[in-house]
């Protein structure tokens, strides 16, 4: 929950150092995946508990699973397929709506982002820079 990606490895560091004399595997395994693990801070700020959850599958079809168990008696994959749809249609309307939607386009246009703020573009102006003669 560090502000910034500095920050954040830092505590990572110190987690590793804590946890890694009796939890050896474990923190191996965290120390392999470092970068995978703090990707989200090369993302907008808005988005990172979007990006944070740990599965967002399960919870989006958690309701799916728990209706179509109950209800055994679908006589055919048309059938279950047409409870599924309408399942996951009338769930949508509970689910939450995506913070930081102005962003999306910047994400998708490959616009850098660095602890959650944008980075400005520098601008070329295809000129070298001038050099002092000796």
């Amino acid at each position: 929950m560090a502000e910034t990606k500095i920050a954040a490895e830092a505590a990572f560091d110190g987690f590793i150092e804590s946890y890694e004399w009796k939890y050896a595997k474990a923190a191996q395994c965290l120390a392999k995946d470092r970068d995978a693990l703090l990707v989200f801070y090369d993302f907008p700020a808005e988005h990172w508990k979007h990006l944070r959850t740990t599965n967002p599958i399960e919870s989006t079809f958690a309701t799916v699973r728990h209706r179509t168990i109950r209800s055994k008696g679908c006589l055919s994959n048309k059938t279950a397929l047409a409870m599924v749809f309408k399942l996951v249609e009338a769930a949508q309307r509970a689910w939450r709506r995506l913070d930081g939607g102005n962003q999306l386009p910047k994400v998708i246009l490959g616009v850098k982002f660095a602890d959650g703020l944008e980075v400005p573009n520098k601008p070329t102006t295809g000129r070298q820079p001038a050099t002092a003669a000796a």
